[in-house]
């Protein structure tokens, strides 16, 4: 899918919303973090263990609330000058951005009613959704 900043992406047959998640690299960083939803940051590297960990949580919530919010996977290791600029110190770090700006982090492997939590604090999300 290419990095729109309107919209979100639906089914083209029956229209039904669709998870939003994408990998960016430091070529589409910038372009992927314009979005008419609230992006999740996923600061991540392939060696660390608990980013593994995190990862299918957060699969999981972006699935169960499509058109609510998307996923952007950044691999520090492949954009250093990215999570400097993020002042990633560990990782997982999960950041909230919405309209240009840091609304929020999150620090570590959190389990996923724990970040789903910490995502409903931001945004407007069916509150009837399993956990």
């Amino acid at each position: 899918m290419r990095p729109t900043s309107q919209g979100v992406p639906r089914c083209s047959v029956c229209h039904t919303l669709l998870a939003w998640m994408v990998e960016a690299d430091r070529d589409s960083f910038e372009t992927e973090l314009a979005a008419s939803v609230p992006v999740v940051i996923d600061f991540w590297a392939p060696w660390c263990g608990p980013c593994r960990m995190v990862t299918p949580a957060l699969e999981r919530l972006a699935e169960r609330h499509a058109g609510k919010l998307k996923l952007v996977k950044l691999n520090v290791d492949g954009a250093p000058e990215i999570a400097n600029r993020f002042q990633v110190q560990g990782i997982p770090l999960l950041v909230l951005w919405r309209d240009g700006r840091e609304l929020d982090r999150l620090v570590g492997a959190a389990p996923e009613r724990d970040i789903e939590a910490w995502l409903r604090r931001h945004v407007a999300m069916d509150a009837a959704a399993p956990a």
